[in-house]
Order: structure tokens, then sequence, then C-alpha cells
């Protein structure tokens, strides 16, 4: 049976692609057979490895084209004459300015050697050819002539031929009924007109093969005719005018811009494979730039742009395609390329030298001009003038500005001039631009343009001018009305002196000083006090007039100024207190009115002497001091004198009430304070003296007399535990022997200066020494001194037998060594001798109604304690605790 066959043969490829890489780039190596038609696939490399953002792709070899995915086909059919064929494939990244390569070889692939058939292979069995897909090409805008046989399709047991047919592509929405016909008895396949590719890329064309009975022995036949290209299209620009900017003076390489193209043939292809070249420059001088054939990426190629003398390009660019061969079709397009300014070019002065006129003490006022001749673009930063005096304004008279329409230097005068001081003013000026200066390639460093312009200033008449314009005048406080405080006077800056000058004191100010008209001699008019109404502030601005001999005026200021004074005393705060039996100090506080320096740190003094040997005073800071009693003296009011000096020497009197008394909280002594007789009354030195020596004479007596008593009767006995169980003696300073026998015996037998009492137990006799340096009652004679046994013997040996001593024996045993002791603390200013003789106590309070605790050792009977029922509050809170004890 007969089967369908092509018409023409297919070649069937098959391609190993083998990849070797490189570390900068990648070489890769296909094996394909020594034959290849056009558009064959080779192989397919992959970019991304070498170049990730790949913005442009080219071969070197027209034979092959790269697509974006990185497959590699061929242009037109092949033949590899030799073993090994490369080309190059160039990737480009023109953000980033990176430009890889990858290297493609193309080796013959080896022919394979037919395998001998043994007898153990499979043998193949002969079966049905069916029918198939024979792939047709139509060339686009075929001559004909028409109809045009493309294809024949037969069937073995068919004769009948039917086709259906559709396109695909852009117009497959449109039915080109009539393009194509089948011969019913052949099966030849014609094309019936030319074709567009752009419109009808391809069709499909579905092939019927019945009997004459209708019968269909064969399958349906799917035909793919395609429409092979035909470079119908010339490429063109994307836009009709390209312009791009780049500054002036870039180096060689910097990237410009970039112009794009695009062609309607087949992607892929020679067709659509584009040059880029530059036709012609405007202006024809040297080429300023240079265009990438592939790529379409315009580069500087001249090192000196120059904005100044050319301020644009513009170039005539051509595309073409077929690679760029004479025979391909070409566009051709226009680029603008504008300079961008930079500031390689300094500003100059059109004049070196200036000069100009003003009236002395004018402000605020335009005096003079400058410009500057400045080559770079006007009205930018390059071009923006700013202008500095550079020499002979250091007081900063002078100011200049620019002129933003003109560009020019505005010259002013900010402060008065004078025309006594200087006649002349030199200024130095400079000029720099507002963008930094930039240095141009093969130019050097230019210096900063200057000008000097000459001021003259301009007499005119002025009047009286005060040196200095404001006169600070410290008045002390409380000086009297019509003291001189200072001098204001004012000159003429004409003769330089103050003949015929006035001066008054507007109305309406402050009326604290007053000025004389001729001589300016500054008084007070007041007595000043910071503590009155409009002196608080402590100070006042005053101004006067100075008037010439031709009306001109000059003003000036006295600042007047109340300088603190020492007018006030120190005072304390609170002068009245009660202290308690605790005799914790007093803190004493004063204030003074005045400012420092008169016022703290205060000094404080008790100007009373007797009182200062009684109270002192201790500071605490610098306003307070402590008030406290030197010792334990009598419950009273005492009022105390105390003087306060404050830092100026000032010194205030003060009386300070002390109420010392018995109390625990100062709430406890109303109603019912301790007062002195008479109220106020104080005691001395020497009253307290003698109370204590008078109360020192009366104890000797009774225990003279009590001693010689219990000689002469029968000895009391005293049980041991009349007091052991009832009262605990305390205040001992000393332990001493344990007492048997309270009768008291005098010694007589003692030679030194110290002095003892003996104490009979039994029938040994114990003493016990009593420090002192004083003589006793029994003791040697001599030593200028009379002890009582030679008083009462007449100078011979002392007697024993009675132990009892006469009234007037003890006064002139006592009476001139108590007087000596009181000389000697006279003559003592620090009273050492009064320590040594006298001790004071604490008061202890009011005597208890049951008597002297002594009386326990007269008691024969332990049960008369009736007494210790009647005690006092006080002292019946020590029984209570002895009790509980």
């Amino acid at each position: 049976p007969r089967t369908m066959a092509p018409a023409a043969p297919c070649l069937v490829l098959g391609l190993l692609v083998l990849s070797l890489c490189c570390e900068a780039c990648k070489k890769v190596i296909f094996h394909v057979p020594s034959e290849l038609e056009a558009d064959t696939l080779v192989g397919r490399v992959d970019l991304k490895e070498c170049l990730q953002s790949a913005e442009f792709i080219s071969s070197n070899d027209g034979n092959f084209k790269v697509l974006e995915d990185g497959s590699v086909y061929t242009t037109s059919a092949l033949s590899l004459s030799a073993e090994k064929k490369t080309f190059t494939i160039l990737l480009k990244d023109i953000q980033e300015q990176v430009q890889k390569k990858i290297h493609v070889s193309l080796v013959k692939e080896e022919k394979k050697t037919p395998k001998t058939r043994h007898s153990r292979d499979t043998v193949l069995k002969r079966t049905k050819r069916r029918w198939g897909p024979i792939p047709s090409v139509m060339i686009e805008n075929s001559l004909g002539p028409f109809p045009l046989q493309i294809q024949q399709v037969q069937s073995d047991t068919a004769q009948n031929y039917t086709i259906y047919y559709s396109a695909s592509g852009p117009g497959i929405d449109q039915d080109p009924k009539g393009l194509f016909y089948i011969e019913r008895e052949t099966g030849n396949i014609f094309a019936t007109r030319a074709v567009d590719r752009e419109q009808y890329p391809s069709f499909q064309i579905i092939c019927f093969a019945t009997t004459p009975d209708g019968y269909s022995p064969e399958v349906p036949l799917v035909h793919t005719i395609r429409i092979e290209d035909d470079n119908d299209n010339a490429p063109y620009f994307t836009q009709d005018l390209f312009e791009f900017c780049v500054p002036e003076n870039s180096r060689p390489g910097v990237v410009v811009g970039k112009v794009m193209a695009e062609d309607r043939d087949e992607p892929y292809t020679l067709h659509t494979t584009l040059k880029y070249r530059i036709v012609s420059q405007t202006p024809p001088i040297t080429p300023a730039f240079s265009l990438h054939g592939d790529t379409g990426v315009i580069s500087v190629l001249l090192p000196q742009l120059d904005r100044e003398l050319v301020p644009s390009y513009t170039l005539l660019v051509e595309v073409r395609d077929m690679a760029g061969q004479p025979f391909g079709l070409c566009t051709t397009g226009t680029v603008v390329i504008k300079l961008e300014d930079t500031n390689d070019n300094a500003p100059s002065f059109k004049q070196l030298q200036y000069e100009t006129r003003v009236e002395e003490n004018r402000v605020s006022v335009e005096i003079l001009r400058v410009s500057v001749v400045d080559l770079d673009e006007p009205g930018s930063p390059g071009s923006g003038a700013v202008y500095e005096i550079i020499r002979g304004n250091d007081d900063q008279a002078f100011e200049i500005t620019t002129d933003k329409n003109t560009n020019e230097g505005i010259l002013c005068v900010v402060k008065g001039l004078d025309y006594e001081t200087a006649k002349q003013r030199v200024l130095v000026i400079g000029v720099n631009n507002e963008a930094p200066y930039v240095l141009a390639p093969h130019s050097q460093q230019l210096s900063q343009s200057t000008c000097s312009v000459t001021v003259h200033v301009l007499d005119v008449d002025e009047g009286p001018v005060f040196k200095p314009c404001l006169l600070r005048l410290d008045v002390k406080e409380c000086e009297d009305i019509g003291t001189a405080v200072g001098r204001f006077v004012a000159e003429d800056p004409e003769t330089g002196n103050s003949e015929g000058i006035r001066y008054r004191i507007p109305p309406g100010q402050c009326n604290w000083i007053n000025i004389d008209d001729k001589s300016g001699e500054v008084r007070t008019v007041r007595v000043l006090d910071r503590d009155i109404g409009e002196m608080r502030r402590g100070q006042c601005n005053v101004t006067v007039l100075a008037i010439d001999r031709n009306g001109k005026t000059g003003t000036g200021t006295i600042q007047v100024c109340i300088v603190p004074g020492n007018k006030n005393f120190p005072r304390i705060t609170q002068t009245d207190y009660i202290m308690c039996r605790d005799r914790k100090p007093i803190c004493l506080t004063a204030q003074d009115g005045d400012e420092a320096p008169y016022s703290a740190p205060f000094v404080y003094r008790i100007t009373d002497r007797d009182l200062a040997s009684m109270w002192k005073l201790t500071p605490h800071d610098d306003n307070s001091w402590y008030l406290s009693p030197k010792s334990d003296i009598p419950f009273g009011t005492y009022e105390i004198p105390v003087s306060v000096i404050d830092n100026g020497g000032k010194i205030g009197e003060n009386i300070v009430r002390v109420n010392l008394c018995d109390c625990v909280t100062p709430s406890e002594c109303d109603g019912r304070t301790r007062q002195l007789s008479g109220g106020n009354v104080t005691l001395g030195l020497w009253a307290i003296l003698a109370m204590i020596l008078g109360s020192l004479l009366l104890l000797l007596i009774l225990i003279t007399i009590c001693g010689c008593c219990g000689a002469g009767v029968m000895h009391r006995q005293v049980t041991d535990d009349c007091a052991n169980h009832n009262l605990i003696i305390s205040n001992t300073e000393a332990p001493g022997e344990e007492v048997m026998d309270h009768n008291i015996i005098p010694l007589q037998n003692t030679c030194d200066q110290g002095g003892g009492y003996g104490v009979k137990t039994g029938e040994q006799q114990t003493f016990e020494m009593v420090k002192g340096r004083g003589h006793t009652l029994e003791s040697v004679k001599g030593g200028g001194h009379q002890t009582l046994g030679s008083v009462k013997e007449g100078g011979g040996q002392p007697m024993m037998d009675t132990c009892r001593y006469s009234y007037s024996e003890w006064h002139n045993f006592t009476h001139p060594r108590l007087g000596e002791k009181v000389h000697l603390c006279r003559q003592d200013e620090e009273q050492k001798h009064s320590e040594d003789y006298l001790l004071s106590y604490n008061y202890e309070g009011k005597g208890s109604l049951a008597g002297s605790v002594g009386c326990c050792s007269d008691q024969h009977e332990e049960e008369a304690l009736d007494f210790l029922d009647q005690l006092e509050p006080k002292f019946r809170t020590l029984a209570e605790t002895c009790i509980k004890r």
C-alpha cells in the first residue's frame, strides 16, 4: 500500500551542549553538526551567571544571534569547514558601566559508526506508515507566480482531499478565505496571493482524505505553513529628537545618554540586528562624542568640553539593520547634547580702583556700586558674585551686599563716620562665586580678584558730644543733699574743648540729681534711700542735654546707681525664751536690713560682765549663735544684754530674756515660773561665793558639835540594816570602808599638810585622808598658820579631853583661811581658785516634808517608818521604784 511522504526532506539536528565556567566570565563549547541551517538552535548560555543585569546583548559574529534567555541561533546556513569555530557574546550594564564577554566555541560532532546487528538483536517489524504533518515555508511578500504550490499531501487509500485552515498571529480573527486551496485529486496545496508576515506569521491547515464513497481511512492531518520573514521594514528611532545634558570638562568615557531604535521584522534575525553610528556633528569640529554601534550609548570623547566655547552639540545618528551591512535598511535621527555650566571661570572686577564720598555721621546710605565680569552662565551659582571687605573695615562701619538682578556689589555705610577721626578710609574688596571654583583640565589655579575703594569723609558742623556717652555714677545710700557725685561734660568735635557748652536735664525724669549748667558737675537733690518708693529699684537713667553756641545739641545719659550702705542695726528676731531643766541651748537669730557686705556674718557678745560669767555664746552659722549657761545657775528670769555686730561694724544692742524654769516642757512654766527676788534680780559671782562659803561654815560647825558630843555620852548603836532595806545612798564618788560607828573624832597627831578624819570602830582606829592643800583642825605647828589645837591651848600641846571647841575657836581658825581664799579668787581672772574650792551642784527642788533621810540612823525600831507615807509625789515615785526592785 502507498503511504503519504513529504515532498522535501526534513533535517533533524541533535545538539549536545557542554558549558565550562571561568572565574571572570564564561567559556562555552557546543558540539554541533558540520552543516547548520538558518535559524537553528545552537545551544543556550546562562547569562545571569556572568552578569545579573545585562541591558545589551550582542554577538561579534553576524552569523549568530543571542536572545535574552541566552539561546543562540544561526542567522543563515553555516558550514563548519574547520574543526572549531569561535565567536564572542558581549554583555553590558549601562548604569553600572560594566562589560563582560563570553567566548563560545563550536566543535564538529563526531560521526557515530553504525552498530552491527547480531543475531540476538530485536528484529524490527514493518508497519504501515501514517501520513504526518509536514512543515512548509512560504516567503513573505512573494512575487509568485500565483497560484504558488506550497506542498503536496497524499494518502495510500484515499483519492479525494479537502482542507480547512486557520491563521495564527495578529490577524487570527480575520479569516483569510481563498488564501490556500488543495487539489481534490492530487493533494497539492497552493497559495493564491502574497502574505504579510507581520499580519500572519503562520498558518495551520487541516487536511482530510476520503474515498469516492465518502469513507475517511486516514485521520485528519494538521499541516503548518510558516511565513518566512522578508526584510521589508526599516528600523526607526523611538523618539524624533533625543536631548541629553553633560557637565562641561567631563572626563572621556562619561556616559551622556542612549538612543533606541526598533524594527518590525522577525526578532532575533539579521533583519532586526541593528547598528548605530554618528553621521555628522554640529559644529563640525573635533568629534566630541562617540556612539556605541550595538547599544546606542553616547559617551564623551573629547577631554575638553568648554561651555563658554560651544554651549551645545547636535548629532545626526543612523540606525541600520542587517547588522549594519550596506544592503540593510536604515533610518536617521537627531541628538542634541547641552553642556552644563561649572564654575571654571573666576569673577574679576571691571575696575581695580574706585573713589567715593560720604558725609560724616550718615548711616544706612549707599555710597558705591562695583561690578565684575564672569564668563560662566548668567544666573547660575557659578556666576553669582559674593563680595566681601577684606581690609579697612575693622570698626564694621561699612557693609557690601550683592544685587541679584545686576550682580553688582552695593557698598553702604552702617555706622556714622567721624571727620575729625579720619578724613578718608581705604577699603579692599574681594569677590567670589556662590558655587565653589572647579579647576578646568590643563589650567592653573587663579587668585581672588580684588579692588580698592577710597572713601572721602566730608566735614559737617556737629553738636557737642559726650565722652563717654553713658556715665555711671555710684552714689552711697543716705548721702546728704547736695553731695557732689561726679562730673559729666561734652566736647565740640570741631574744637575739641568744652567752652561755651551749657548743660541741662530735660523735665519728666527722676529728680535724684542735678547738673551745673556751666561746669557739668552732678550733685544729689534728694537723700537716696533704697527703702523708699521709686528708689527701690536702686537705679535711674537721666538724659542730659549739651548745647553749644550755635544751638547744636548733643545728648548723653547718666546712670545713677544707689550703692547699699550700712544704715540698719542688726536686731535679734526673738528675745523672749523659756529654758527648761535640760538647759538646751537657745538659738539666737539676727536680721539686718542692709545688703552685703554690710549684713551677715554677725558676731554676738554679752556686754554684762557678771552675766558673761554665767552664760556663754557659741557660733552656729553666719546669722545665728547659741546661748547656753556655763554652769548650774539658779532658776529664774535673766535679762541678758547681747550686742550683735554686722560685717560692716555696726552694733545693735538687744536684751534677751531667758526664763530658766524647773520644767520639762516650756508650757509647764505658765503661771508658776520661779522668779528671783524683785522679779528681775540677778545673782553675781560674789553673791554665789558668799552663799557657798556660808554653807560650808555651817556644815563644819555641825560636824564638830556632833563629834564632840558623841565622845562624852554613851555610844548609840545603830542597826546595820536600818537604811539598807529602805534607802540606797547614791552619788557615791569613791568606794569607802564599812562604817560601824559614826562618831567622828578629829586627828591629833597629823604632821603633814593634808588632813583626815578618824573613825572609831571598837578598839581599833582607822583613818581616811581628806584631799586638800590647806590646814585641818589638828595640824602641826608652824608654817605661819595657827591650828585649832594651838588656839585652844595657847600654843601648847593639843588636848582631847572633851573633843569640843567653842564658836570663837572655830571662828578664829576658819576666818583667816576663808579670807585668804576669797582674796585669791579676786586676783585670778580665770577663776581657777574658785573651781578648786567651790563646787556647784544642781538644784534638786524643795525639801521633803519627811525631813532628812538621815533620821533612819536614830530609829531604834524598824517599824518606825511612817514618814514614808507622807512623801511628796517625786519622792514617792522613787520609793515605788525601790519596792518593785
